[in-house]
């Protein structure tokens, strides 16, 4: 099978364009610019939110779009100006919060590009949060008494309300509740993490829509991915590549594999399907 000329490219963050160590190797940085100079739009497709985005990203010349939350909120990077937004509805972000309370967590809720949970949660980091995601914790989230409060005092509507773990049981028990639920849509990106958008917003449909706003055939959109938030991205895509280290799931919903994050896979697959051509 052969790609198709690709004009938009997808890349996930963590566990993709990423190493282990959440550095960015020059290989990379090297074939993303070279597609780029190609004309090929390049975004990063993130459960980040916005300002959890990567500086040795945002700093290549040539990145003017970016997904972020799943796909609940797609931005102009260059004016700030949100060009999708997906989000649940007040009441269904308070909801989805109190539902994952119940659980021994760390929650926190992504509003207008922002991060936002309360100093106990926060406080709770270190034991919650994987080890080499602890310092993106701390730098990304906002602190304050009551979220809720805020949110409710405000008319906030959320892009996702993620949760770390340090039970895998627990962890099952809230994937269940939520699976359960016809108002949300649960995924995973990262070992111990639950993130909740709503129903039927995901990367794939955050793609679809950029991709029609930039008048970019489907067929000739490019995604890289790892995670389980990232099926359905490689699925809308019409050329879904999976990391070497995705789990089997994930490589199933791709059209190809390419090398692992540690073995710069992202360039790998840039050099093959879209330098190459």
């Amino acid at each position: 099978m052969t790609a198709p000329p690709i004009k938009m490219l997808a890349l996930d963050l963590d566990g993709t364009v990423f190493r282990n160590d959440k550095t960015i190797s020059q290989h990379t940085k090297d074939a993303i610019a070279a597609a780029i100079a190609k004309g090929v739009v390049v975004i990063p497709a993130t459960g980040r939110a916005l300002n959890g985005l990567p500086e040795e990203i945002l700093a290549l010349e040539g990145i003017q779009y970016a997904l972020t939350s799943n796909g609940a909120a797609i931005w102009s990077l260059k004016d700030r100006k949100k060009l999708v937004d997906l989000p649940f509805s007040t009441q269904d972000t308070i909801a989805a919060m109190e539902l994952m309370e119940a659980y021994d967590c760390m929650l926190d809720v992504y509003l207008d590009g922002k991060v936002y949970t309360s100093f106990s949660m926060l406080a709770k980091a270190e034991t919650f949060a994987p080890p080499e995601m602890l310092e993106y914790v701390r730098k990304t989230r906002t602190a304050m008494e009551n979220p809720k409060q805020y949110i409710v005092e405000n008319g906030y509507r959320a892009e996702k309300v993620t949760m770390f773990f340090r039970d895998e049981q627990q962890r099952q028990k809230a994937i269940a509740q939520a699976q359960a639920l016809p108002w949300i849509e649960p995924t995973s990106s990262v070992p111990g993490n639950l993130e909740l958008n709503a129903a039927g917003v995901d990367k794939g449909k955050g793609l679809g829509k950029l991709a029609e706003f930039l008048q970019i055939p489907i067929e000739q959109v490019m995604a890289c991915g790892d995670g389980g938030n990232d099926i359905a991205m490689l699925q809308t895509a019409g050329w879904g590549v999976a990391m070497g280290n995705a789990p089997l799931e994930v490589q199933q919903a791709a059209k190809a594999v390419t090398l692992t994050n540690q073995q710069d896979g992202v360039a790998h697959a840039i050099e093959t399907y879209i330098l190459s051509i």
